[in-house]
C-alpha cells in the first residue's frame, strides 16, 4: 500500500542498497543520507540495479498514485522517471561538485531540453554547493530559471555525545579514499616522526578500494557499518582529513563527528567551513601544498615516501603537527550537534518542499 506517494530514484549507486545495508556494512554518504530521508518521509527508493523489492527499497518501474519523483545526482535520468511517472513532480538531488566547465557539468548540457521542460526542483546539500550549481545553470541554455536550493544532510537526531574517554593517540579517517587519503597518509607519516605515539584508524564506505599497505601506525579498519563509525569516532582526539583533493560538497562524516563530541581537523575548502563553523577545524590550503599533490598525484602509496619526507623537511606538514600537539596539550576544541543538520528539522524541511 502506497503510505506516501513519495519516490527517491538512484540511477547510480554501485549496488542496491536499504536501511539493513546501513546498519550491517559500510555505506556512501549519499546512499545513507537517502536512507534515513526516505525512512523518515516513509517514502519508497528505486534504483536502477535492484531487480527484487524490499519493503519500500523497489527495482525501477512505474508506481501508480506517485506524486513527486526525487532523482539522485544524475540529471540524464530525468528523462526515463518522466516515463515511468508521467504525473508525477519531478526533483533532482544533487550530492557532488557540479561547477561551470566540470564533467558533471556536461550531464546538465545533456539532459538540458529534459531540464527546461519539466523544471526540477534542484537540491543541494550545502550553500556552497548550491553556488556553483547556481553558476553551472545560468551559462546552460533552458536551465537558467531553474529554482536551486539547500537542504543540509540529516544526522541523526540521536547522536550526541556519550562522554566516551577520548584516546589521545588516535586520529580516524572515515572519508572516501579519493577524498584526500594519500595526502593524509603523507602528513601522518610527518605527525607520527614528532609525535611517536599517534595511531590513524582508517575505514571507508566501502565501495572504493584503497592503497591498504603496511604503514607503521596506520590502522586499516576495511569497510564498518555506521554505528562502528560512530563508536570508533566517539572515542578519538580528532578526525583527520587533509582532503583538499576533492573537496566536500557537504562531508556527512565531519558533521556526524561534530555531533559526537569529536572535532575534525581538515582543510578550508568546499564546505567544509560552512559545516563545521570554527576555524580551528580547518587549515588553509596552501600553494605548496597544491603543487605537491599535483606532482604525486596518481603515485602509488609505497612511492611516496620519499617525497613526503622531503616535503616534511620544508615544513609542508607543520601546520598539522602545530595543531594536533595544541589539542593533545589542552586546546582540543570542544564540540557537539548542530541543530541545523538535525534530521528532524531535515525531514521538515523535505516535507515543505514536498507539499502541494
Amino acid at each position: 500500500m502506497l503510505m506516501v506517494p513519495v519516490l527517491f530514484f538512484d540511477p547510480l549507486c554501485v549496488a542496491p542498497y536499504g536501511a539493513q545495508t546501513l546498519h550491517e556494512q559500510g555505506l556512501g554518504g549519499s546512499e545513507a543520507t537517502t536512507v534515513r530521508v526516505a525512512e523518515a518521509l516513509d517514502a519508497f527508493v528505486s534504483q536502477h540495479n535492484r531487480t527484487r523489492a524490499e519493503g519500500r527499497y523497489l527495482p525501477p518501474a512505474a508506481l501508480a498514485d506517485v506524486e513527486d519523483v526525487i532523482v539522485l545526482r544524475d540529471p540524464r535520468a530525468l528523462a526515463r522517471v518522466s516515463q515511468l511517472f508521467p504525473r508525477a513532480r519531478t526533483h533532482l538531488w544533487v550530492h557532488d561538485r557540479i561547477e561551470p566547465g566540470s564533467s558533471r557539468s556536461r550531464w546538465f548540457k545533456a539532459a538540458a531540453p529534459d531540464l527546461e521542460r519539466l523544471q526540477p526542483d534542484v537540491i543541494c546539500v550545502s550553500e556552497y554547493q548550491r553556488e556553483l550549481v547556481a553558476a553551472t545553470l545560468r551559462g546552460i541554455n533552458g536551465c537558467q530559471r531553474l529554482r536551486v536550493r539547500r537542504i543540509y544532510n540529516p544526522v541523526d537526531d540521536r547522536l550526541v555525545p556519550d562522554g566516551s574517554p577520548v584516546d589521545p593517540t588516535k586520529l580516524v579517517f572515515f572519508s572516501s579514499p579519493n577524498k584526500g587519503l594519500l595526502f593524509t597518509l603523507d602528513a601522518f607519516r610527518a605527525l607520527r616522526r614528532s609525535i611517536p605515539d599517534l595511531r590513524l584508524c582508517v575505514a571507508n564506505p566501502g565501495y572504493r578500494q584503497y592503497p591498504e599497505a603496511r604503514l607503521v601506525g596506520v590502522e586499516w579498519l576495511g569497510s564498518l557499518p555506521h554505528a562502528r563509525i560512530i563508536a570508533e569516532a566517539r572515542t578519538a582526539l580528532c578526525t583527520f582529513s587533509a582532503n583538499f583533493v576533492i573537496p566536500e560538497t557537504f562531508g556527512l562524516v565531519f558533521a556526524e563527528s561534530r555531533a559526537v563530541g569529536t572535532p575534525v581537523l581538515t582543510h578550508d575548502c568546499g564546505a567544509a567551513r560552512e559545516v563545521l563553523e570554527d576555524p580551528r577545524q580547518v587549515l588553509p590550503v596552501t600553494v605548496a601544498e597544491r603543487l605537491y599533490e599535483a606532482v604525486l598525484h596518481g603515485v602509488a602509496l609505497r612511492w611516496r615516501a620519499p617525497a613526503a619526507r622531503v616535503a616534511a623537511h620544508f615544513g609542508l606538514f607543520d601546520g598539522y603537527i602545530e595543531r594536533i600537539r595544541a589539542w593533545r596539550n589542552g586546546g582540543r576544541p570542544s564540540v557537539g550537534p548542530d541543530a541545523r543538520f538535525r534530521l528532524s528539522t531535515i525531514v521538515g524541511e523535505w516535507r515543505a518542499l514536498l507539499s502541494p
